[in-house]
C-alpha cells in the first residue's frame, strides 16, 4: 500500500521526499508509522520499476531538493492497482482506505464502480470479530455482557451502515452520471 500511496500522491503533484513522506503519514501514519528506512527504499523500487523521474532542484535555504514524479508507466500502474485491488485491498481497512484515496485516478466511472461494488460485497457478507463455539456463526453485540465486546461490535456495525449508505448513494451516482468524481 506504500507504493500505492507514493504514486498516488505523486499524481496530483511532484514533491520533494519530505512531504511525499508527510502526506503519506497524515493518510497512514495514525495505523503505521512511516519511517525513512521504509519509504526511501520504496522510492527506489518505483524509480527502478521506471515508475517514478527524479529531478533536482535548488533548495530555497538547504541542500537541493529530488523532486518526484510519476513517469507515464506509473501512471498507468497507479491506475492498474486501482482497478485490479484485490481481496486484501478490500477486505483491510487501512489498505481500502488508501485504494478509497485515490480511487478518482481511475478514470473510468465504470471501473471504479467495479471497485465499489468488490468493497460492497465484502460488507454484505456476515461477520463478526466473534464467533459461535463450533466458529461458524458471526455474533453480534447482544450475544455478549461484555459492554467492551459490545462496544467493539457496535462500532463496527455503525462503520459497515454508514460505509454501506455512502456506497449505495456513490455507486448510484457513478452509474448515472451524477456527482462522483
Amino acid at each position: 500500500m506504500l507504493e500505492l500511496a507514493i504514486l498516488g500522491f505523486l499524481y496530483e503533484q511532484p514533491l520533494h521526499g519530505y512531504e511525499l513522506k508527510r502526506r503519506v503519514a497524515h493518510l497512514t501514519g495514525h495505523v503505521r508509522p512511516i519511517a525513512d528506512g521504509t519509504l526511501y527504499p520504496a522510492i527506489k523500487r518505483l524509480e527502478r520499476s521506471g515508475w517514478l523521474a527524479r529531478r533536482t532542484e535548488p533548495g530555497s535555504r538547504a541542500a537541493p531538493r529530488h523532486m518526484l514524479t510519476p513517469t507515464d508507466e506509473g501512471r498507468a500502474e497507479l491506475r492498474r492497482r486501482l482497478r485490479d485491488a484485490d481481496q486484501l485491498d478490500i477486505s483491510d481497512e487501512n489498505r481500502w482506505f488508501t485504494v478509497l484515496a485515490f480511487l478518482r485516478h481511475l478514470p473510468d466511472r465504470t471501473r471504479q464502480a467495479a471497485v465499489l461494488r468488490r468493497r460492497l460485497a465484502f460488507l454484505q457478507e456476515p461477520s463478526s470479530f466473534f464467533y459461535d463455539a463450533e466458529g461458524v456463526r458471526p455474533l453480534g453485540a447482544e450475544a455478549f455482557d461484555d459492554p467492551f465486546r459490545q462496544g467493539v461490535l457496535k462500532i463496527a456495525r455503525a462503520t459497515s451502515e454508514a460505509e454501506l449508505d455512502w456506497l449505495a448513494t456513490t455507486l448510484k451516482d457513478l452509474e448515472t452520471g451524477g456527482p462522483a468524481r
